[in-house]
């Protein structure tokens, strides 16, 4: 296209020829000229559309906000349903938490309802202190780190008494097999452990037991589990019984008058394996307890004095 200028005054023409890069240029800047009033109608439109009381512009922005506000729930309900999550997953360990106090507890010998009140599973310890000075609001995000670092703690803490609980039970179901419960409820000790008088010969002799005196016909039971390996009468002890307890550990029940058990049999702690008499080397109705180790004599109060 050629346009073709004439000045009035001189008669002089001139002329201007466009080509494809006239046409792309003027396009160009026609759309941006486009674009500049687009932006500026919408800056205008919404930093004055408050002021502006025309309908048009107040359903513009209140269709802005309601996409705004959309957006701002959806994502609001999305951390709230990942929060739901943790907090069931929190109380499902919580509930397992109790039940391994209490199991913790009772392995301790305590029953739940003889701790403070404190301690006990389900109750809130008391918090407090002066009004802080400076404070600010929790975030979404800070609440769920928090959320989550709380659960990881609570795992760690689970597993911890997981390990505990296995070693309280390890640990009672070793008791269990020390003689540790005296054979003779209620019982004292008439000649102890070691060197003393022979009441038959009266010549110093070791004692490689201690002696309950008790009434014939007494129930005499099992300091501690085990297996039974000899229920029969000996030439000096009687009718006698002795329980293997395992690791090398026998005990042994002398002067009986009648027996309960028989070789082979298994018995359980506190389980009668017998009655007082006087069978055998005796000057009385009593019961010979001893406890051997490997063969050797171990002094039994040693055993009797530690706690269950």
């Amino acid at each position: 296209m050629n346009i073709i200028f004439v000045a009035g005054s001189t008669a002089r023409a001139r002329s201007l020829t466009l080509d494809w890069r006239h046409w792309t240029g003027g396009a160009i800047s026609l759309l941006f000229l486009f674009l500049s009033f687009t932006l500026l109608f919408n800056y205008v439109t919404l930093r004055y559309a408050a002021s502006i009381n025309h309908p048009l512009l107040q359903a513009i922005v209140l269709a802005d906000q309601r996409q705004e506000a959309q957006k701002t729930q959806e994502v609001v309900e999305g951390h709230l349903n990942l929060m739901a999550v943790k907090l069931g997953e929190l109380q499902a360990q919580m509930v397992r938490l109790d039940g391994l106090g209490e199991r913790l507890a009772k392995l301790a010998g305590l029953k739940p309802q003889e701790l403070p009140p404190t301690l006990q599973p389900g109750v809130i310890p008391g918090r407090g202190g002066p009004a802080p000075t400076l404070h600010r609001d929790l975030s979404v995000d800070e609440f769920s780190a928090m959320l989550g670092s709380l659960s990881r703690q609570v795992d760690q803490r689970s597993d911890q008494l997981g390990v505990l609980e296995a070693l309280l039970v390890t640990d009672s179901a070793n008791r269990k097999f020390l003689p540790t419960l005296s054979p003779i409820e209620e019982g004292w000790f008439s000649s102890n452990f070691g060197w003393r008088i022979d009441p038959f010969s009266g010549q110093k002799s070791f004692h490689e037991g201690i002696d309950f005196p008790s009434e014939v016909g007494t129930g005499i039971v099992a300091a501690a589990s085990g297996k039974v390996i000899f229920a029969d009468v000996h030439p000096a002890y009687g009718k006698m019984i002795e329980i293997d307890h395992g690791n090398g550990l026998v005990s042994r029940y002398a002067h009986c008058s009648s027996l309960s058990v028989k070789e082979g049999d298994l018995v359980v702690r506190g389980q009668q394996v017998g009655r007082v008499g006087t069978t055998g080397r005796s000057t009385g109705p009593h019961l010979h307890f001893e406890v051997r180790l490997n063969g050797v004599p171990q002094n039994p109060a040693r055993f009797l004095q530690t706690t269950g």
